[in-house]
């Protein structure tokens, strides 16, 4: 689960990171106030959506200026003025597709003087199973483009879980950042605080860039990207307040009401398929039949009758989606309830795209018999590349 800026410099302070003061509105009206508190002579007006370069983003109105997602005002008319065409419009940056994402929210922060600038993260590095730091003297950056040209800038290093985060790890993490003397001795600590703060609060990602140099010789956290482990989310109640529905697929938040897991994609055919495994297999001959699949789609292992309903509904809610194929594998999953399921959904919600199913395993046989006696017009598949192919011509044709 992802938050925005605003909500992961809460998280930051919360866990005892140096974070600037700031404030999150929701309408321009909000604006003049939130400056005022803040109070000058520079102020920092940011755009929060779920993407990343905001700065180097552009706006899809004109009237929302030629500025990026973020923007330096000198006064609080200047807050004001950004607020009026920030909230509302569309940002779109090398992250959010061409229609771009609309703000509706801002988070409008205390400038900050800035001396250096550095990146920093913190991974689940999924090769050695500890947690990884991530730290480069090129922060402000993007990162995967310093990794490309110059390699030798990005230091990575993993905490062993049995010691936690040693003295030796704060020495290589000074080092990594070019830091000495009290600089150092801040980066110590900042990141044994960090790593606590992310085992406590389960997460999956935190990235810091810029972490900066303050005029002051103060190690300051100038941005804040916080992913959580959503399979740990019970034990955070605070965190999953946190979610903004508004940044995710609405098609996403309703397979998540019946545990489906459900992912969109940009292609024309739709999938349901039971099992992690399958599915990736089932979009990847799709693909090589020369279509593309329009989501990620599993069922499970346990899914209902009720579930495959609303999977259903899900796929034939998708403008984009001109074909749909479902490739069920019956263990525990029974391919009498599958189709039973999809019976029931077509008569519903009426079918006007064409419909592959192939099934095969637990009472197969009984599947194919409530398919072929339910008077629908749907394509039966002897196996997947028989189903993807004729998916793939059914649609192109």
């Amino acid at each position: 689960m992802n938050i925005h800026e605003y909500q992961g410099k809460a998280v930051l302070k919360e866990i005892g990171a140096p974070v600037s003061k700031g404030i999150a509105i929701f309408d321009a009206s909000e604006a003049k106030a939130a400056a005022e508190e803040l109070g000058g002579p520079l102020w920092v007006v940011k755009s929060q959506i779920h993407a990343g370069g905001r700065g180097k983003g552009k706006f899809v109105e004109e009237s929302a200026g030629e500025a990026g997602g973020v923007r330096l005002a000198w006064s609080v008319d200047e807050v004001v003025e950004n607020a009026k065409q920030m909230l509302g419009a569309h940002l779109v940056t090398a992250q959010t597709g061409e229609g771009g994402k609309q703000v509706n929210r801002l988070y409008i922060e205390h400038g900050s003087d800035i001396e250096k600038e550095f990146y920093l993260s913190i991974i689940i590095n999924r090769e050695t199973s500890r947690v990884s730091f991530i730290a480069s003297t090129e922060g402000g950056m993007d990162i995967e483009e310093v990794a490309h040209d110059t390699p030798e800038k990005v230091i990575n290093f993993d905490v062993d879980p049995a010691t936690g985060f040693m003295p030796h790890h704060g020495r290589t993490l000074a080092k990594a950042l070019g830091l000495s003397g009290d600089l150092a001795k801040q980066a110590r600590n900042l990141g044994k605080t960090l790593y606590e703060g992310f085992l406590a609060k389960d997460m999956s990602m935190l990235e810091i860039n810029p972490l900066i140099v303050t005029e002051d010789q103060r190690l300051h956290c100038l941005d804040a990207k916080i992913s959580f482990d959503g399979n740990a989310l019970f034990r955070h109640p605070d965190v999953l307040e946190m979610k903004d529905e508004t940044e995710s697929d609405s098609k996403e938040i309703e397979a998540q009401k019946y545990d489906l897991s459900y992912v969109a994609l940009d292609g024309n055919i739709g999938c349901m398929v039971n099992g992690a495994g399958l599915a990736m297999s089932t979009m990847d001959i799709i693909k090589l039949y020369g279509a593309e699949p329009a989501n990620f789609l599993d069922v499970g292992g346990g899914a209902s009758k009720e579930n495959i309903v609303a999977a259903f509904k899900i796929l034939t809610s998708d403008d984009a989606v001109e074909g749909i194929l479902i490739n069920i594998f019956g263990g525990i999953m029974k391919c009498d309830v599958i189709a039973q399921g999809t019976v029931d959904a077509v008569k519903e919600v009426g079918l006007k795209v064409p419909l592959v199913v192939r099934l095969e395993g637990t009472n197969v046989e009984q599947g194919k018999e409530i398919i072929n006696n339910s008077g629908l017009n749907v394509i039966a598949a002897d196996d997947l590349d028989d189903a993807a192919q004729k998916i793939v011509a059914a649609v192109k044709g």
